[in-house]
C-alpha cells in the first residue's frame, strides 16, 4: 500500500488517497476515512475543508465517508482550559468562551449544510463535530443519508479524562444503529469504546459499519480497533486527526500545556492512525501516519453472512 504524493496546484486533489480493496468476490461498499486537521475556530472554513474532502473523497467512488472525533468544533489538545480545583483563570474562561463559539447547534445551519453536502456527493456522512446545547458542549457524532437527509446523532457517553471539564455526557437515548442500504451504521467516539455495554448495544442493533472516530494515535488504538472488528463481527472504520502545531492557533493565543516549549509549527501533535479493518481483523487500509489522507477500502459486504 502506498501514500501518493499531495499534488501542490489548487486545482488537483487536496490530500493523497491510500487505498486497498478487499479480495471478496462480492458485492462491496466503497468506504473512506479522512485524516486532517480542523482549520481551529473558524467552523466556516472547516466546513469548506470538509467539502472539498468530500467532493475528493466521491471522486474516488466513496459511498461512506466517515470524519474523526470533533472534526467540526476542534479537539482541545494540550488545553487545560485554566481550570485547578476551585480556581479557573480569566484567560482559561476566555478560551471556553472561544471554544463553545465555534461548536454547531444541532439542528442548525451547519447540519443543514452537511446533510446537503452528502445528498450532493451522494455519500452517506458520518462527522464528528463539537454540538453546543445552551452552555453545555457535547462530544457528538452526526449522521447523514446519501440523499442529502440529517439522520440522527450519537453524543459521546464518557469523554476521556480532563475531556470530563469542557463536554457533558451523553445518554443511552442516542446510540442509533442507521440500517442504510449499504448497511447498518453506527458509531463510538474514541475510548468509549472501552465501555463493554455500549458496544453490546451495537452488536445487539446489528451494526455492520462501526464507526469509531477517535483523536488516539497511539499503537493500543490499533489493538482495541482489531478486537471491536473480531468481537462484533462488523468492518470498523476508524478516522482520526493529523495534525501539527501550526493547525492551532500561536501562543499565546492558543497554548499546549506543558509542551509548548518543546514544540515548532512543524511538530507533529497527532500522528492519525486512520484505520479500516474487516471482520475477521484484517487491515484492509491504513494505519497511516504520513499525514493528511482520504484512506479507502472496499468492503466485501456479504461477508458479513458467513461469520
Amino acid at each position: 500500500m502506498a501514500l501518493v504524493t499531495t499534488p501542490t496546484v489548487n486545482d488537483g486533489p487536496l490530500f493523497a488517497e491510500v487505498n486497498m480493496s478487499s479480495d471478496f468476490n462480492a458485492p462491496t461498499v466503497r468506504a473512506t476515512v479522512v485524516q486532517a486537521s480542523t482549520i481551529f475556530y473558524d467552523t466556516p472554513a472547516t466546513l469548506d475543508k470538509a467539502e472539498r474532502l468530500l467532493a475528493e473523497a466521491a471522486s474516488y467512488g466513496a459511498q461512506i465517508v466517515v470524519f474523526p472525533e470533533a472534526f467540526i468544533g476542534g479537539y482541545p489538545r494540550g488545553s487545560n482550559f485554566g481550570v485547578s480545583i476551585g480556581n479557573r483563570t480569566a484567560k482559561g474562561k476566555e478560551d471556553f468562551r472561544k471554544y463553545h463559539s465555534a461548536a454547531i447547534d444541532v439542528p442548525g445551519p451547519e447540519v443543514d449544510r452537511l446533510a446537503a453536502l452528502a445528498g450532493k456527493y451522494k455519500v452517506y456522512l458520518v462527522m464528528g463535530v463539537i454540538e453546543r446545547d445552551g452552555y453545555t458542549l457535547y462530544c457528538t457524532v452526526l449522521f447523514f443519508g446519501a440523499q442529502g437527509r440529517y439522520l440522527g446523532k450519537h453524543r459521546k457517553l464518557m469523554p476521556t479524562a480532563l475531556e470530563r471539564i469542557i463536554w457533558g455526557f451523553g445518554d443511552g437515548s442516542t446510540i442509533p444503529v442507521f440500517e442504510t442500504p449499504i448497511g447498518k451504521i453506527g458509531a463510538a467516539i474514541c475510548w468509549e469504546n472501552k465501555m463493554p455495554l455500549l458496544r453490546t448495544a451495537m452488536y445487539a442493533k446489528g451494526v455492520e459499519i462501526y464507526c469509531a472516530p477517535t483523536a488516539d494515535s497511539r499503537e493500543v488504538w490499533q489493538a482495541s480497533m482489531t478486537h471491536i472488528a473480531l468481537e462484533g463481527g462488523c468492518f470498523v472504520l476508524s478516522a482520526n486527526q493529523f495534525c501539527r502545531r501550526r493547525d492551532y492557533p500561536p501562543p499565546p493565543e492558543y497554548v499546549f500545556e506543558g509542551t509548548e516549549e518543546n514544540l515548532t509549527p512543524d511538530s507533529v501533535v497527532c500522528a492519525g492512525g486512520s484505520v479500516i479493518i474487516s471482520p475477521s481483523g484484517a487491515v484492509l487500509a491504513g494505519p497511516s501516519y504520513e499525514g493528511e489522507a482520504l484512506i479507502s477500502a472496499d468492503l466485501g459486504m456479504l461477508w458479513l453472512s458467513y461469520i
